[in-house]
């Protein structure tokens, strides 16, 4: 589709009426995407650029499938939207949630849908509070989260998110909520020379005990954490937690909204590291971003308890949108039809073979780590000290990557992360780590860039 506006005319028209998240108001510079195929984005300006964040990790089965938009375009004409509240439903949306069921771990068979995942995560930990009010403990309103977790921008969902820049401003925030330590084996520092799972099990039994074990509602995390960093536990974490808050009561729910349909190379994360928890929510990849969905997979016995009586008393109005339901399901097929999980793991694995090969050899380059299509780049001043590499705001790696190649990445806390669609080719791998090496062996232990050439 042709746009009549030049890059400069929407650039000014944007400039002067959107709000962006995260962009000062004094920024100049806009990336304006007209048109995208595969793991490539076009401007307005005709540039090509290599998708390698997925939008916000959740391209799985890439830019512009044709078939999608078909789906969407059969379903408006049949059915646009109606309520899903009370008695109503729609068949797009009981079939998806059959699907989903026989797609999550066991014993989780009912469905929630949202929106998107702030929504869930919203819902999740008031289901959590419902479900223990329900079963007359009121008093476990409690909940256990990490430093450096994402949960969204939600009023509760943002309380347990471990980032202060995400609360400045906005206090105060949700009461009783408590941060622990975060799984990051590569910062040994954090763990006193001890074993990181024997560390963090220590102090969440204190923090149990600190806060008393019948106040806590759950524990809410990401099995891997995006935004913190790509953080990935040990192996032995999560079975552990499982173990700790089974023993109290207290209910896990996990937060994988970037993890969910294929990104670590099983249908969810929880899968990969073996543990079930009582409430997954997701979303992202749920529809590939073609359109805005989330979905909560709620274990038994927890929705047992939320439809005694009327029910849980939360709803949005998209609550199983037929459109979005319609387009999800295309979506899990297309994931399925193509192996897009098992090839996941083989990308994923391609790329950081391709990563190590790279940037292996640059003393700035800390870690390089990866789950299936979830890798990133760990930045530091040197190897030996593992020290964060200095940021400067003005020229951040990843932005120079963009404006010099054309390969997008993210900075996340001081790594570069990237999480492509599933269908990446090892030729697009290739690219995407030739750009990063093309910027990082000129990137100074100060955080300074030097010009290329």
């Amino acid at each position: 589709m042709n746009n009549p506006l030049t890059h400069a005319q929407l650039a000014a028209t944007d400039r002067a009426h959107i709000i962006h998240p995260y962009l000062p108001g004094t920024a100049e510079e806009r990336v304006i995407m007209t048109g995208g195929s595969g793991c490539r984005l076009t401007d307005a300006e005709g540039r090509s650029y290599l998708d390698a964040t997925g939008g916000l990790w959740l391209a799985q089965i890439g830019h512009g499938r044709e078939e999608i938009a078909q789906v969407a375009y059969d379903q408006m004409k049949q059915l646009e939207y109606f309520t899903s509240f009370w008695e109503f439903s729609n068949d797009r949306a009981i079939a998806l949630a059959a699907r989903l069921a026989s797609l999550a771990p066991e014993g989780l068979n009912h469905v929630y849908f949202t929106s998107g995942g702030s929504e869930g995560n919203e819902a999740a930990i008031k289901m959590a509070r419902y479900y223990h009010h329900r079963r007359g403990e009121s008093s476990r309103t409690w909940i256990l989260a990490r430093d450096k977790a994402y949960h969204g921008i939600g009023y509760g969902g943002g309380s347990a998110t471990g980032f202060p820049v995400y609360h400045e401003g906005f206090a105060p925030m949700m009461p009783h909520v408590s941060h622990l330590t975060p799984p990051w084996p590569y910062r040994t520092e954090l763990y006193g020379g001890q074993d990181p799972t024997d560390f963090l099990i220590r102090e969440l039994e204190e923090r149990i005990a600190e806060i008393g074990p019948g106040n806590i509602a759950a524990m809410m995390g990401e099995p891997i954490m995006g935004v913190g960093g790509m953080l990935v536990p040990p192996a032995d974490y999560w079975p552990r937690v499982r173990e700790v808050l089974d023993r109290h009561g207290i209910l896990l729910i996990f937060d994988e909204v970037v993890t969910a349909y294929g990104r670590v190379g099983e249908w969810f994360a929880a899968q990969h590291f073996g543990v079930t928890p009582d409430i997954i929510t997701t979303a992202k990849g749920i529809t590939s971003g073609y359109i805005p969905l989330g979905a909560l997979l709620v274990a038994d016995h927890v929705a047992e308890a939320l439809l005694l009586d009327h029910g849980f008393p939360m709803g949005y109005t998209y609550n199983g949108h037929p459109v979005a339901a319609a387009v999800a399901l295309a979506n899990l097929d297309i994931i399925e039809r193509e192996g897009l999980l098992g090839r996941a793991v083989t990308m994923g694995d391609f790329l950081h073979r391709e990563l190590d090969a790279a940037l292996g050899d640059l003393p700035i380059v800390g870690e390089i780590r990866s789950v299936g299509m979830m890798l990133a780049v760990e930045l530091v001043t040197d190897s030996a000290s593992r020290t964060p590499l200095p940021l400067d705001p003005a020229r951040m790696p990843h932005d120079v990557i963009r404006r010099e190649t054309g390969v997008i990445v993210r900075d996340s806390a001081h790594s570069l992360v990237l999480s492509p669609p599933l269908i990446m080719t090892e030729g697009e791998a290739k690219e995407a780590a030739t750009a990063l090496r093309s910027v990082l062996e000129r990137t100074l232990p100060t955080g300074e860039i030097r010009s290329a050439g």
